[in-house]
């Protein structure tokens, strides 16, 4: 019973969350720029490649502080859960800290040079699409969310 209790409490983020249920987006509708609150901007291009600046880790990788700026390319997914964005930055132009910086260990690992997210799609209450995805510790619920770029 001990292993089993082990095994189920590190089964990661995902286990907390089943996806937002949303069926209905559409690529073209996905594309375009997109912006955070902390000055992160991410460029969905319609040929599938996208930018990024200043992107943060999401899941625990939060917590290492980095930020990531490069290109790289989106794809729009969809299961049983609801669709996704998968982003991944193929090369990157730029590595740089959050402030202030949440590591507290010296021994934290420094930023990739490629790195995936997972961006869950949902509609906000004027049916405008809203791009998220957790990160730290899962039973808080911190969601990064990604709006449209304004004037996009």
């Amino acid at each position: 019973m001990v292993v089993l209790t082990a095994l189920t409490a590190c089964a990661g983020p995902y286990q907390y969350y089943e996806g937002t249920g949303l069926h209905d987006a559409t690529a073209a509708e996905v594309a375009g720029g997109w912006e955070n609150v902390e000055g992160t901007r991410v460029v969905l291009r319609k040929d599938g490649t996208a930018l990024l600046e200043k992107l943060d880790g999401q899941d625990f990788d939060f917590e290492d502080g980095w930020r990531l700026s490069g290109t790289g390319t989106w794809q729009l997914t969809d299961d049983d859960g609801g669709q996704v964005v998968r982003l991944a930055m193929t090369t990157r132009t730029r590595a740089e800290r959050r402030f202030p910086v949440t590591v507290t260990a010296p021994s934290a690992p420094g930023p990739p040079s490629t790195y995936s997210w997972l961006f869950n799609v949902d509609r906000d209450q004027h049916d405008g699409l809203v791009l998220f995805f957790t990160y730290g510790d899962p039973d808080i619920g911190n969601r990064y969310a990604m709006t449209r770029q304004a004037g996009a």
